[in-house]
């Protein structure tokens, strides 16, 4: 795991203390730390089937969970183990082991519902554990998977329309895997044998009728096929003698039975293999930092006395992600230019280039992290942040660079003044002497390297501040007539219009070359922006196209067994998905006018802040 210590046991993430639920924070700061994505799995059903041993084994361990040997159930709440993913190299494996449902002593099946719900809103595979056989009476120990509808909502309450809402859970809810502890029939159906699979599907088929009774008997089936984009099965034989299932966690491999960890071995292989990593509405993997937030979220709306709302939680989500998002970018950012800035002095491509650079990075971490920024809202946030941050840099660097240049003039000028002191150029031909040790002074100047932005405006008003110097010993030279003083004062006032022009020509290169870098900026985060967009439309139609697939596998499924008015009941469902997924792919070509576009015209805000920073700066100084 990625910032984290390995776990060497499970943790309480969710208590659940006299029927209320509440976050164990240690758990929490301990997903904070994981940064990778997240492939969560949680196993739930009746209390004392065997479902620890189940994560022991995903964990890699012979215990850890704790197993029981009585009829107590020892899983109080929402456990949890993190364990490194053992194919899936980057992500972590986060195993949530749940208490008991239908636990007597507990006596409440609304708070069992709860945590049910809970386990389906923040896994990315379900497995539901139970014993014997996948009878009537199994199913019907699963009436929480009929109740999902009232725990769970896509929509805000207000907004939600409840047959639709139904009907787009395969959207969202995780894949479903059906064990079935200590099986001891043969998987046979009318006199064929069949697969695991088969036997749940055979197990799941709807009665014929429109009584009472068959739309009971129907209904958690129904659930559970429109609900789960896959469902799986794995029959388990017992895996010991029943005198050794008491002291199961301290048996040996060799003591279980072959067949057992035969089954135990293809689990474990299907977990591994076929569970996804978590994602959030719009197709959004999630890292554990984020499953903290997430269970939070949920455990803090369920204590509220309300229905946990995918949609709220994805807003409550991004909001909370994309301003980290903006934080972390920008630490790159300032990070990066910390080289630079510990080089001040440097002309202007250095300093350009390295904005240019690490702004390109800091998109790219901003990209990474953050989504559903659906106004870009928090990147044009990051965008003025960096260009705050930019234009204080070119001003240091400016200081910088006239500190420089003149510590340098001081010190070129030093003997001169000297010279100035003791009168040398106050006499006869001083003038040609003064301005033959200037214009020596200006040429060594001019080649000493890396002075930075400012070299020629520092000289030019170095230059113009010794202009009644210069002066002065034109007028007191005796040995030049009137006429050779006009010549000089007309020579004097060209070099410093000359020298005023290499100022002025030094800015313009400057600022023609801080647009270009900025102009190479922007088409780099629009490329970024257009990249990370179709990342996000691909996910949404890849979310989209299971559900498809999902209702078209169950429509050939009612149509072959005869339910024609289920299946054209799915057809609408079918068709509705169909269309959604085509406006949504229409409304994506708006993105250029509803996206970029605002962000562009934040760069174009900006942009004469960073080429006139200088006017900026000189305003503020007179305030």
């Amino acid at each position: 795991m990625s910032n984290a210590r390995p776990m060497s046991s499970p943790i309480c993430l969710v208590e659940n203390v006299n029927g209320s639920l509440r976050v164990c924070k240690d758990a929490i700061e301990l997903l904070s730390r994981i940064k990778e994505p997240v492939v969560v799995v949680s196993v739930v059903g009746l209390y004392r089937t065997g479902k620890s041993y189940l994560m022991n084994r995903l964990a890699g361990q012979q215990s850890g969970f704790a197993l029981g040997n009585t009829i107590e159930s020892k899983t109080k709440g929402i456990w949890m183990w993190c364990v490194p993913h053992p194919y899936k190299e980057g992500h972590t494996l986060v195993l949530l082991d749940t208490e008991g449902l239908g636990d007597v002593d507990k006596g409440d099946s609304k708070n069992d519902g709860w945590i049910f719900s809970l386990a389906v809103l923040l896994s990315s595979t379900i497995v539901y554990n139970s014993r014997g056989t996948i009878d009537n009476n199994a199913i019907e120990n699963l009436h929480y998977v009929s109740e999902l509808a009232e725990q769970i909502k896509i929509r805000s309450p207000e907004a939600a329309d409840d047959e639709e809402e139904d009907s787009k859970f395969v959207l969202f809810f995780p894949s479903f895997i059906w064990v079935v502890r200590d099986f001891t029939l043969e998987l046979v159906i009318d006199g064929k044998k069949v697969t695991q699979d088969e036997y749940l599907e055979f197990a799941l088929q709807l009665k014929k009728g429109i009584n009472k009774k068959a739309n009971d008997y129907n209904l958690p089936r129904q659930c559970i096929r429109n609900y789960f984009p896959s469902r799986n099965c794995f029959v388990f034989p017992s895996p010991a003698s029943p005198e050794n299932m008491k002291r199961l966690e301290s048996l040996q491999e060799r003591d279980l039975v072959a067949e057992f960890l035969e089954v135990t071995g293809r689990f474990c292989d299907h977990i591994f293999h076929k569970s996804a990593v978590k994602t959030l509405k719009g197709g959004h993997r999630v890292t554990g930092k984020l499953l903290g937030h997430l269970v939070e979220i949920y455990v803090d709306t369920i204590g509220s006395g309300k229905v946990p709302c995918l949609d709220n939680a994805v807003v409550a989500l991004a909001s909370l992600e994309n301003q980290a998002a903006v934080q972390e970018a920008l630490i790159v950012y300032q990070s990066g230019m910390e080289g630079v800035k510990n080089k001040f002095p440097v002309n202007v491509d250095d300093i350009s280039t390295e904005h240019q650079k690490f702004s390109s990075l800091a998109t790219s971490e901003f990209m990474k992290r953050s989504f559903k920024d659906e106004k870009g809202e928090h990147l044009k946030e990051l965008v003025e942040n960096i260009d705050v941050h930019y234009i204080g840099l070119l001003k240091d660097n400016e200081m910088a660079s006239e500190r420089k240049c003149r510590d340098l003039l001081k010190n070129l000028f030093s003997d001169m003044n000297k010279r100035l002191q003791n009168g040398e150029y106050s006499q006869s031909g001083g003038y040609e002497l003064y301005c033959r040790d200037r214009d020596a002074i200006v040429e060594k100047y001019r080649r000493e390297p890396n002075k930075g932005v400012s070299a020629e405006a520092v000289l030019n008003e170095f230059l113009n501040e010794r202009g009644a110097e210069s002066n002065s010993i034109l007028h007191t030279d005796t040995k030049l007539t009137e006429n050779d003083r006009k010549i000089q004062e007309g020579k004097e006032k060209n070099a410093l219009l000359e020298q005023k022009c290499k100022e002025e020509e030094e800015k313009r290169i400057e600022s023609e070359r801080m647009a270009h870098a900025e102009n190479e900026r922007q088409k780099d985060r629009m490329r970024q922006m257009e990249e990370k967009f179709n990342e996000e439309k691909e996910q949404r139609q890849q979310e989209m196209d299971r559900a498809i697939e999902s209702k078209l596998k169950e429509q050939a499924e009612m149509l072959n067994k005869g339910f024609r008015e289920k299946a054209e009941f799915l057809d609408e469902e079918i068709n509705n998905l169909k269309k959604e997924k085509e406006e949504k792919e229409k409304s994506s070509g708006g993105f250029l006018k509803e996206y970029l576009l605002p962000i562009a015209g934040a760069v174009s805000e900006i942009l004469p802040s960073i080429l006139h920073y200088k006017v900026l700066m000189k305003g503020l100084k007179r305030k």
